[in-house]
């Protein structure tokens, strides 16, 4: 990696909301034929926030973005940029980012959603690093939110146990330096499509769609593919693995974050969770785990971390980011 100053998407700011209403295994249990012991084996989950009806993945990602302007020290009117990875946006169209782009105050400027599941967060960050590399924004609020227990199928106890609600956000600022985003790495496998997916919703099929998942499928791509796209994502930054402070990953499952940890030979303490807390909020869970970090005082300035993570498509991707 070449030591001459150059223009990065630094971070300088992260912030996060979650939905009042937290719900734990055993409340969860005496709804669904499940039990406490059974999660928290299976997934290391305690807890999960599930939205009110007047709590949106607009009004999530409005809060949390709000937080991230004022960690950063920023304006909205500073911001001429939002992108917002969400799989279960308040409408079919318009894009939610334009809801919370009016919410905000920030003046018109340019928003819009993507949509890669889990990998939406990284998806997004991505987007919004090469806009301000190339010149046309300068400052990004880049936002994952979810309101996944709308899609949930309260039935299946073996999905419906994992996910959570929330968002998180942070402000990206062009600068020149050493710090920022360093090496973004992302793929796509379509060929994968049945194995998580949602049977139905917004689209051409006319249903209301629930979330289907393999998930013992899905856990053995998950390790070979996020410990695969973190090698590559370092290899392009030029850093040895050794050099990592931080593994900032997508919140799925507790044995998923091990497993990968043991694979790149990293030791567990290295690696932040909140699974615990949170459960699986898709594309938020990378931002709520990146916020919770800085506001706990782990992530330090100067620290190198990768966020990494995979979901529905399936997607995956990983950033290098010198904090």
């Amino acid at each position: 990696m070449s030591d001459q100053p150059a223009l990065r998407a630094v971070i300088k700011g992260t912030g996060s909301a979650l939905p009042r209403t937290k719900v734990s295994n055993a409340e969860l249990a005496a709804k669904v034929d499940t039990s406490d012991d059974w999660i928290v084996e299976r997934t290391g989950i305690h807890f999960r926030h599930i939205a009110e009806d007047d709590e949106t993945t607009s009004s999530l990602a409005t809060e949390a973005a709000a937080k991230a302007l004022v960690a950063a020290g920023m304006e909205a009117t500073d911001v001429d940029l939002i992108v917002l990875a969400t799989a279960t946006p308040d409408q079919t169209f318009p894009a939610t980012a334009t809801i919370v782009q009016d919410n905000l105050g920030c003046n018109g400027c340019v928003a819009f959603d993507v949509a890669a599941v889990c990998s939406g967060f990284l998806y997004a960050l991505s987007v919004a690093e090469s806009m301000i590399r190339a010149g046309s924004a300068k400052n990004a609020l880049v936002i994952g939110a979810e309101t996944f227990s709308r899609i949930l199928d309260w039935e299946d106890r073996a999905t419906c146990v994992l996910f959570g609600d929330g968002a998180g956000a942070i402000v990206l600022s062009g600068e020149i330096g050493t710090k920022g985003v360093l090496s973004t790495r992302l793929h796509a496998d379509g060929a994968h499509n049945q194995l998580l997916y949602v049977d139905g919703g917004a689209g051409t099929t006319g249903t209301v769609g629930k979330l289907r998942m393999k998930g013992r499928e899905v856990f053995r791509h998950a390790v070979v593919n996020l410990s695969s796209v973190l090698h590559e994502a370092l290899a392009e930054a030029s850093i040895p693995v050794e050099e990592v402070d931080w593994i900032v990953p997508h919140q799925a499952n507790e044995r998923i974050l091990d497993a990968t940890a043991k694979k790149l030979k990293l030791p567990k303490e290295k690696v932040i969770k909140t699974v615990d807390q949170h459960a699986n909020t898709s594309a938020a869970s990378v931002p709520l785990a990146l916020d919770t970090a800085v506001t706990d005082g782990r992530v330090k300035e100067g620290d190198l971390l990768v966020l990494e993570a995979m979901g529905g498509g399936f997607t995956w991707g990983a950033s290098v980011v010198r904090f």
